[in-house]
């Protein structure tokens, strides 16, 4: 029987590139992955090839990047000036989070230092790479009113109103 929307999934997994032996991240051995399918909170080609499994499943998901982090931008890589990094020990490949236009959380690599300048890449560091998912559906239960209205699993907590909804 396929995972319908509005399901929780947890999830056991090890994420690959394609072709490639590293493990780029895993939960194999700790708290699953758990989330409300049809909200948007994992890679789209994940959750659709998730939706054909079951509880019980294991499966190997290979996830192209267009259906993952999509394809490298070209032009999501700038020029800073280097005076905005003050502070910091830069080195070509170190991440960096900042904030985004919206308040989100972002991850950038620094690409290239020079005298006046940083090369950031704004790029997810997936980007580009085509993933093989090794994946064990550990459950599959219907999601509860509470968790379907915050979009969290275990439901919100908005007593305090700080998830905008108080």
């Amino acid at each position: 029987m396929a995972i319908e929307i509005d399901k929780v999934v947890s999830l056991e997994y090890k994420l690959t590139e394609k072709g490639g032996s590293d493990v780029l991240d895993s939960n194999e051995g700790q708290a699953p992955l758990e989330f409300i399918t049809g909200k948007s909170q994992i890679i789209p080609g994940l959750e659709k090839q998730l939706a054909e499994l079951s509880k019980g499943d294991k499966a190997q998901l290979e996830v192209p990047a267009a259906e993952a982090y999509g394809d490298v931008n070209l032009d999501a890589v700038d020029d800073v000036p280097k005076e905005q990094f003050a502070g910091i020990e830069l080195e070509v490949g170190l991440p960096l989070f900042g904030q985004g236009e919206n308040g989100e959380t972002i991850q950038v690599v620094v690409k290239a230092v020079n005298e006046e300048t940083v090369t950031i890449d704004y790029n997810h560091p997936l980007a580009g790479k085509d993933l093989v998912f090794d994946v064990n559906v550990l459950d599959v239960r219907d999601a509860t009113a509470d968790e379907l209205s915050s979009g969290q699993v275990g439901g919100g907590h908005c007593d305090d109103g700080a998830c905008g909804c108080g």
